[in-house]
């Protein structure tokens, strides 16, 4: 197991549009796990090479979200993600949602499935892998 200890973070921000709201008018709850996906694929692309996304792709296998509190339209959203450890062909990723008042929105715990793209089946992360994101 690989247990991160300075873990590489990556940050990306957007503004809440209409279609992000729900009928109480606050962002869907799907939403935010749509902006999981999101953040940890653009992760995955500004980190790994042409050849390692060509190899491989990350499949959802677990995922816990807690919410915390409610963002409105207009707001602007920071996301912060990072990998804290990886063992075999599984890795767990953590995504906070943050207001612009640096008020944390939400955080996400996820656990994600190595899959080899000529197998389909799961594969074991490499240590190339793993120093892409420790």
């Amino acid at each position: 197991m690989k247990i991160y200890n300075n873990m590489q973070t990556f940050e990306t921000t957007l503004v809440v549009t209409q279609n992000d709201l729900d009928e109480l008018n606050h962002v869907n709850n799907i939403r935010y796990v749509e902006w999981v996906q999101d953040i940890a694929k653009a992760h995955w692309l500004k980190n790994a090479s042409s050849k390692i996304i060509k190899d491989y792709h990350w499949v959802m296998l677990s995922h816990y979200i807690e919410y915390k509190s409610s963002a409105l339209l207009n707001d602007v959203i920071k996301l912060k993600t990072y990998v804290i450890n990886s063992e075999g062909v599984t890795t767990t990723r953590i995504v906070e949602i943050y207001n612009d008042a640096d008020k944390l929105l939400a955080k996400s715990e996820t656990t994600w499935c190595l899959i080899s793209s000529k197998t389909k089946r799961p594969s074991r992360i490499t240590p190339e892998i793993i120093n892409l994101f420790s």
